[in-house]
Order: structure tokens, then C-alpha cells, then sequence
């Protein structure tokens, strides 16, 4: 098999295992490719959507320096509403465009597009940060539905506050999912953090009250506690949840002192509705 993988595809890949090679390296080669082939489709897909919203917006404001006019507003308008971007924040967007174009003689496309970056660079750095002087500890509880990446984002947070010299503690109260304490065992290890576990199909609010426990033994800062994953629909599960509450705020005054929503980023404005029914409970 001499030579580079490149033009292996599905079409030829017997022929080229019938060369001689141990099979080892002719599945080493096939995976190679296999992960090639995938971002190859995986940056062809984000290049789709890219291209998709700058030609319509290129189509409907132009790219030159003549001065758009109020259809183009409008244009534009539809079509941030339509790439979900927001009502409300499309709205926001506009009308900032609008009050510019009443100051002044005429506004460009360019200008626009500076305009909108702006806006929304403003309101990213608007996110709150955590605020760690209440409580002692101070709990903070992440949730959120299956599959959003919960414990990998407690991973990370657990990192930062340690690099920020906060003394941190890990519960590990999904006790519903296979493997969920093994991975949040990994990553209470590469961030320094303690952490407190119990045999799965525990009570995770008993979990949550002995991190509670161990946390004020310890003299740590925060306690970040690792939900399972439920849809808010799944009746027993939210009241699971609510248990987990009551337990943290008889055990620490004013806890849990930050409840942190965990969204697939992809869903767009459908998040709103999940913080909504989350926030209910």
C-alpha cells in the first residue's frame, strides 16, 4: 500500500485492502479517511449555512457604498427574523439602523453590517458571570436536557474557577446515566476539584446533601452539582429536581445560589421555551 490514502473512497476500498499490508495499517489508512471525509462534510455544512445568510443579505443590501433605502431595511429586517435571530433583537438591530439613517445623509451596506456586528457583540458581553460571594459554599446546580454537554460544561467551569484560585467540589448527583460519575470522576481530576459520589441509582439529593456536607468540612467555595438529563415534560423527574432544591436551600441559606441551563446552541429560539419551563420549577 505504497504511497498516501488520498482517493480512497468506499468504491475501492476492497481493491486497495487486497494490496499487501497488515490489516492494522489498511484500517488505520480507512480511518484516516473516514475522519477526512466527516469535517470535509462537516465545514461544507457550515459553509452552506454561512454562504446562504451573507448572499441574501448581500442580494438584498448590495455590497457598495450607495445608501440603502427603507425596503432594504425591511429586507434585512425579514431576514435576521428568518435566520432566528429573534424577534425582539431583530427589532433592536433595525431600529439602531433606522435612528442612524435619520442623523446622517445616507447609510451603506458596510455600515449596516458594522452596525449589526456591534449590536450583537454588545449584548454577548453582557452575560452575567457567576457571582461566588453569597453562600457558603455557594451551590450552584446545572441542568438541562440529555445530551447537552452538562457534565463537560461543569468540567470546564470547575477548571476556571481553579485557575481563578477557587477551592471547588464536584457532586455527582446524575445517578441515572451509565458512566456519568466515571466521566465526571475525569474531569474532578484534570481540574483539581473534589469530588462526592454515590453508587448510581442513589437519591441524588442525598448525593447533594452529603457535597453539602463535605463541601462546609472541606472549607470549599463552591459546589457544582451534576444533574441527569430530563425533558421538562417527565413529571417525576422535575419533582426529582425539586427535592434537590429543597435540600440545598435547607442546607445553605439563599441555595442554590446560581442554577446554570445547559442549551444545545443549535436550537435557537426553542431555547427560550426550555428556560421558560426549567425556570418553573
Amino acid at each position: 500500500m505504497a504511497g498516501s490514502p488520498q482517493g480512497l473512497t468506499r468504491g475501492n476500498f476492497k481493491e486497495r485492502l487486497s494490496v499487501k499490508g497488515s490489516p492494522e495499517s489498511k484500517m488505520s489508512i480507512f480511518r484516516q479517511t473516514e475522519q477526512k471525509g466527516y469535517f470535509s462534510r462537516l465545514r461544507e455544512a457550515l459553509q452552506v449555512t454561512k454562504d446562504d445568510l451573507s448572499h441574501r443579505m448581500h442580494k438584498a443590501m448590495g455590497t457598495g457604498q450607495s445608501g440603502i433605502t427603507e425596503g432594504q431595511i425591511e429586507d434585512l429586517e425579514e431576514i435576521l427574523i428568518g435566520s432566528d435571530i429573534g424577534v425582539e433583537t431583530t427589532l433592536e438591530i433595525v431600529e439602531k439602523i433606522r435612528e442612524k439613517s435619520r442623523g446622517e445623509r445616507y447609510l451603506t451596506s458596510f455600515e449596516v453590517r458594522r452596525i449589526l456586528r456591534a449590536h450583537l457583540l454588545e449584548i454577548l458581553a453582557g452575560t452575567e458571570r457567576l457571582d461566588l460571594k453569597a453562600g457558603n459554599p455557594h451551590i450552584v446546580v446545572v441542568v438541562g436536557v440529555n445530551g447537552v454537554g452538562k457534565t463537560t460544561t461543569i468540567g470546564k467551569i470547575a477548571y476556571l474557577l481553579g485557575e481563578q484560585g477557587r477551592d471547588v467540589l464536584i457532586c455527582a448527583s446524575d445517578t441515572f446515566r451509565a458512566a456519568a460519575v466515571d466521566q465526571l470522576e475525569i474531569w474532578a481530576r484534570r481540574s483539581g476539584a473534589d469530588i462526592v459520589k454515590q453508587n448510581r441509582g442513589a437519591d441524588p439529593a442525598a448525593v447533594l446533601y452529603d457535597s453539602i456536607g463535605a463541601a462546609q468540612a472541606r472549607s470549599k467555595d463552591v459546589v457544582i452539582t451534576d444533574t441527569a438529563g430530563r425533558l421538562h415534560s417527565k413529571i417525576n423527574l422535575m419533582k426529582e429536581l425539586e427535592k434537590m432544591i429543597r435540600v440545598a436551600s435547607r442546607e445553605v441559606e439563599g441555595a442554590p445560589h446560581e442554577t446554570l441551563l445547559v442549551l444545545d446552541a443549535t436550537m435557537g429560539q426553542n431555547g427560550l421555551v426550555q428556560a421558560r419551563q426549567f425556570l418553573e420549577v
